[in-house]
Parts: structure tokens; C-alpha cells; sequence
């Protein structure tokens, strides 16, 4: 069989979200429609336009993690660190057990260790050169959860990390994917992202896309003819990915499906007069996955509520699918963009939706009739799922859509 034949699986899910502590804490939340959105707690907000957040409540990474990390590591590298347990557990894998240089690690970020960081400046600033952590060194970087779950699991194999914003979760998957087709043996991939503290929020203020409303029940509001930006969030997931047939011959516990097909594109610069790029990343994954567009059960979207981004998505559901043809979700309204992390957790829910046999509602929306899109508001909607698109984009134009099969 070719590369490009092998299939790749999903063994195993590690959730940590805004409105869950684990997958199955999650998906039931998800699926009742419950949001954590709320005004920011991990810091006076009061002087920010933007005052809402998707915080991940009720994480101490002293429960799970060794005190000897704690000190050495951002909020969102232990959040990364605990999903990762969690997805191996659920995969009945024991990395020790499996040889190092066949398993690697693939993560995606947006930001990096914001919270560390803005703390050992703070040190700088306030006491002085001899009171910053040398962690600084590597705490603060983009690779810093690929490196720490590669070392705390002992997986020397091919790995690195994607920072290209929303798309980076679905860019991680992927070339996860490229790798086990090489032959390596295990990958860990998808995203955790966590940068809700001021040093971290005047840097997502600054694309203009936060929304300004006070009331978590409205701010975050896409394909509604009130949308006016988004919520930030924190947390993601994290997958382990096998050749299909491999997983089976081992005796995996479950396997969620298949990453069957990718597809990536660049927008063109502003003001070119080109067409948006999104429409090609999603004919392009269709393609790759071998699949029309009939096959596709439910589209999982981007969903930046954005009325310009939201037109533009919407345009390009209703042009490859056809108006109201297919039905589109956002999970994402209950927990807000969580950058890196989002399309990770879609693709988690995406999964879940296979093995449930329901399409998990998006909250709080009324989808603006012009955009001729089957949204699935209020509650979830009973459906056979055997397929579904996941879409995603990145501040600065990246585009990026998954297909993933139930196996």
C-alpha cells in the first residue's frame, strides 16, 4: 500500500475545556448545551473593552502533575501535559512500554507561554535579573508543549509544532498524519492553548475580533445578524493518532475514526481582488478524503462572528453543499475560540458525534436567513454521522479543513 493509502486513526481523546474536565465531562455538557463563558476570573478585566472568557474551571495541575513541573512549566503546557495522559489512558496505551523513536509528538499554538512569561517580566521589572526563572528560557515558546510531553513520555520520534492561529490545531493533525504514513508507529497531536492574563489579552485585543458585550449569553454570536466578535477561551485536546490497521492488530480499546483528508490554503492579500481561500481548503480535504459532498453528515465551523468571516464561510457551505443542504454546528459558543485548541476539540466532538449519533447544538444564535445555512441551534439534533468536515482559520488568512470518517 501507498503512503498516501494508509489510513490513520484516532485511538484515543484527551479534553480539557471551558465547560468540561475530560471527554466525557465535555461531550455531556456539549451536548446539553451548557457554556463556560463568564466574566475573566484569572484577572481584574475591569479596565478591558472585552471582559468575557472561556476559562477552563476547576484545573490544579498539582492533582495530576509532579510538584518538580509546576514550577517549570505555563498554565497551558500542564493543561497540555494532563490532556495527553488522559488521551493515552483512553487509548490503553503505555508509552513506556512502545519504542521511543517510534512515537512522536505534534502540537499546534497561537501564543506560547503567555502567563509564565508576563510573571517573570513582572519579576524583571519589579526585583530585578536574579529573581527570573530560568525556565523563562523555554517556558514561554511555542514547541514548549511539544518538548514537555515528549520528555515526560519518553517519545524521541519524529515531532514539532504549527503556529498558524485557529487553522495550527488542524495543521498539527495533519502532519501528524504525514508522519505515521512514513511509518511511525504513535503521534500525539492536536492543540491546548491558554493565554488569558493581561499580557495575553491586550495581544488578542489587538486583531479586533474580541467581542465588547457584557452578557455571556450574547457576545459570542456567530452567523447571527447581531454578530460583533468572538470570546476568547482556553484549553483544547489532544489525539492519539495509529495506522488503522496497526491499532486493530494491537487490540485497541476504541477507534474513534479516521483523519481521512486534509486540505490548506493561504487568502490572498487584501485588496488583490482574488477570491477568498476557504473554498478551496475545504474542496481540497474533500478530495483527499476521496469523499463528494453528499457524503458529509455535518460541518463543524469556524465560526468567528465576524459578519464579513461569517459571510464568507457561509458562502462557502452553501457553494459546495448547496443552501441548507447540510447541517452546520459551533460548539464553540459554549466555550469560546480557544485558537490552537479549537479545531482539536471540534475534531474531539466530531468523533463523539459518530459514536453518539447526534450533532451537538450551537447556543445563544439565530442564524441570519441570507446566509442560507442549516445551523443546529438551542439542542442537540439526533443524526447517523459516519462523516464530518471540520473548518478552521487563523488570524492573517490561514485556512485549513479536515474530513474525518467514522472507521
Amino acid at each position: 500500500m501507498s503512503a498516501t493509502g494508509v489510513r490513520v486513526a484516532v485511538t484515543g481523546l484527551g479534553v480539557i475545556a471551558p465547560n468540561g474536565l475530560g471527554t466525557e465531562a465535555y461531550w455531556a455538557a456539549t451536548r446539553k448545551g451548557s457554556s463556560g463563558i463568564g466574566r475573566i476570573t484569572r484577572f481584574v478585566p475591569d479596565g478591558y473593552p472585552s471582559q468575557l472568557a472561556g476559562e477552563v474551571d476547576g484545573f490544579d495541575a498539582a492533582e495530576h502533575l509532579p510538584g518538580r513541573l509546576l514550577p517549570q512549566t505555563d498554565r497551558m503546557t500542564q493543561m497540555a501535559l494532563v490532556a495527553a495522559d488522559w488521551a493515552f489512558e483512553d487509548a490503553a496505551v503505555r508509552p513506556g512500554e512502545l519504542p521511543e523513536f517510534e512515537m512522536g509528538v505534534i502540537t499546534a499554538s497561537s501564543s506560547g507561554g503567555f502567563e509564565f512569561g508576563q510573571r517573570e517580566l513582572q519579576a524583571l521589572w519589579s526585583k530585578g535579573s536574579r529573581y527570573v526563572s530560568a525556565y523563562q528560557s523555554f517556558a514561554w515558546f511555542y514547541a514548549v508543549n511539544s518538548g514537555q510531553i515528549s520528555i515526560r513520555n519518553g517519545m524521541r520520534g519524529p515531532s514539532g509544532v504549527v503556529v498558524s492561529d485557529q487553522a495550527g490545531g488542524l495543521d498539527a493533525v495533519a502532519q501528524a498524519r504525514r508522519q505515521i504514513r512514513k511509518g511511525t508507529r504513535l503521534v500525539m497531536s492536536g492543540a491546548v492553548d491558554a493565554s488569558i492574563c493581561p499580557w495575553g489579552w491586550v495581544a488578542q485585543m489587538a486583531s479586533n475580533r474580541l467581542s465588547t458585550s457584557r452578557d455571556p449569553e450574547r457576545a459570542y454570536l456567530p452567523f447571527d445578524p447581531a454578530a460583533a466578535g468572538h470570546v476568547a477561551g482556553e484549553g483544547g485536546a489532544l489525539l492519539v493518532l495509529e495506522e488503522m490497521e496497526q491499532a486493530r492488530a494491537r487490540g485497541a480499546r476504541r477507534i474513534y475514526g479516521e483523519i481521512a483528508g486534509y486540505g490548506s490554503t493561504l487568502d490572498p492579500r487584501p485588496g488583490s481582488g482574488r477570491p477568498p481561500g476557504l473554498r478551496k481548503a475545504v474542496e481540497l480535504a474533500l478530495a483527499d478524503a476521496g469523499a463528494e459532498p453528499r457524503d458529509i453528515d455535518v460541518v463543524f465551523a469556524d465560526a468567528a462572528a465576524i459578519p464579513g468571516l461569517d459571510r464568507i464561510e457561509a458562502e462557502t457551505i452553501t457553494e459546495v453543499f448547496g443552501p441548507r443542504a447540510v447541517p452546520v454546528t459551533a460548539p464553540k459558543t459554549m466555550t469560546g475560540r480557544l485558537y490552537s485548541g479549537a479545531a482539536p476539540l471540534d475534531l474531539a466532538a466530531a468523533f463523539l458525534s459518530m459514536r453518539d449519533g447526534v450533532i451537538p447544538p450551537s447556543i445563544g444564535v439565530s442564524s441570519a436567513p441570507e446566509h442560507g445555512l442549516d445551523l443546529v441551534v438551542g439542542q442537540e439534533r439526533t443524526a447517523t454521522v459516519r462523516s464530518a468536515l471540520v473548518i478552521a482559520r487563523g488570524h492573517g488568512g490561514f485556512n485549513s479543513a479536515v474530513v474525518v470518517r467514522a472507521a
